[in-house]
């Protein structure tokens, strides 16, 4: 990187400092399917910056954003659809999110992609009343997935999590929509740390205690539970949930902090993926797991071990902004024509940190085109002030 020039980047302190960008991308080599793990993205959606961010339906670029996807499914990897890396509950509204599983599923079926898709209950805009409504709009959403001929995540409630008054409740309704699907589900525990109005879920403050009851509601349900994807930032907590998991029932890694430890496994165990970081990193990522594939524990962790610097700034607190952060870097490696996102949260995260995600993910070799990436991360620095 000799006698190339460098870029003044501001810290957390409001000092500049100079960084000198790579000049050349890594390049992975596309493969198949990937054979020894399951990998989803939990994909981004992209906004369309002609029309408001705050309005609803939530304004979607269809086009970049299923280009998007074609992205991910290229590399190997599934596409975790409607999720909260798509902005569910911070932007994205139901009605958007249902059609974009719709886009997405059809998609899908046209490239041969694997796909997962998120269902909840955000389209209640009054505070539940009864158990009734909830699980009703768990079952609308549910159905949309179904017809569209995907899988289903159930996701966490916010409307449950704030009507449940014990974990009877929650085996109530989960024991009813599982009985009633079509196909396994996944389950998602997500915790307050990415959405602090799930605190309490499963019942109970007492981690331990909320880890009984899911475990009950799917050990009453194996035939009906693909798996289980777990967003705790826990690693230890992770490897003990998923031995326990009933024969058949896969653990899903959420765990954007400890991801290759948890992936790689143990001689009990490993964990498969549902990941938000996999976004920014998928051909890095795809090229890890195909190492894997071959045996190669050690190659896996070289690759995949340096991204986590990365993924720890991107959900760091408060961390539900990550979206921001991933959002961010798809501009920069020219997924997408501009940084606004649903909802306006292209400012929920400030320029420093922006600036620190730049050089990390520069670092990494992430950008196609280095020069790009370089190009609109000075034309940022201008647009807040920054003239050095």
């Amino acid at each position: 990187m000799s006698g190339r020039a460098s870029i003044e980047l501001p810290d957390a302190t409001g000092e500049l400092r100079s960084y000198v960008p790579r000049t050349e991308p890594v390049v992975h080599v596309l493969g198949g399917e990937l054979r020894s793990r399951v990998v989803y993205s939990a994909a981004h959606v992209v906004a369309d910056p002609w029309r408001s961010s705050a309005g609803e339906p939530a304004a979607i670029d269809w086009d970049a954003t299923l280009a998007f996807r074609r992205h991910l499914w290229s590399q190997g990897l599934g596409v975790a659809e409607a999720m909260d890396t798509a902005q569910r509950g911070m932007g994205l509204d139901w009605a958007a999110a249902a059609e974009l599983i719709r886009r997405s599923s059809a998609e899908a079926r046209a490239t041969g992609g694997r796909i997962a898709c998120g269902v909840g209950t955000d389209q209640l805009v009054a505070p539940a009343r009864t158990l009734i409504e909830v699980t009703a709009a768990y079952e609308e959403q549910l159905a949309v997935v179904e017809e569209s001929g995907s899988q289903a995540v159930l996701m966490a409630s916010r409307a449950l999590a704030a009507l449940a008054r014990s974990p009877d409740d929650y085996v109530e309704v989960y024991g009813h929509l599982l009985r009633q699907s079509a196909e396994p589900v996944v389950l998602h525990w997500l915790g307050p740390m990415f959405d602090p109005a799930l605190a309490g879920y499963w019942g109970s403050e007492d981690l331990d205690a909320a880890t009984e009851t899911f475990l009950d509601v799917i050990a009453a349900h194996p035939d009906k539970v693909d798996g289980i994807k777990v967003s705790l930032l826990d690693a230890r907590r992770e490897v003990e949930l998923r031995r326990r998991l009933p024969k058949g029932v896969r653990c899903y890694t959420g765990d954007d902090f400890n991801y290759p430890e948890l992936i790689e496994g143990d001689e009990q165990g490993f964990s498969h993926a549902l990941l938000g970081i996999f976004d920014p990193l998928a051909p890095l990522a795809a090229a890890a797991v195909r190492t894997l594939d071959t045996g190669d524990a050690a190659g896996f962790r070289a690759l995949l071990d340096p991204t986590v610097a990365l993924s720890r700034h991107l959900f760091g607190a408060p961390t539900r902004y990550y979206k921001t952060g991933v959002v961010f870097l798809a501009w920069l490696a020219g997924h997408q024509s501009h940084f606004t996102m649903v909802g306006g949260l292209q400012s929920a995260r400030s320029l420093p940190h922006l600036a620190r995600a730049y050089e990390l993910a520069d670092g990494l070799g992430l950008f196609p085109d280095p020069a790009l990436a370089e190009a609109r991360m000075r034309q940022l620095l201008v647009v807040h002030g920054v003239t050095a």
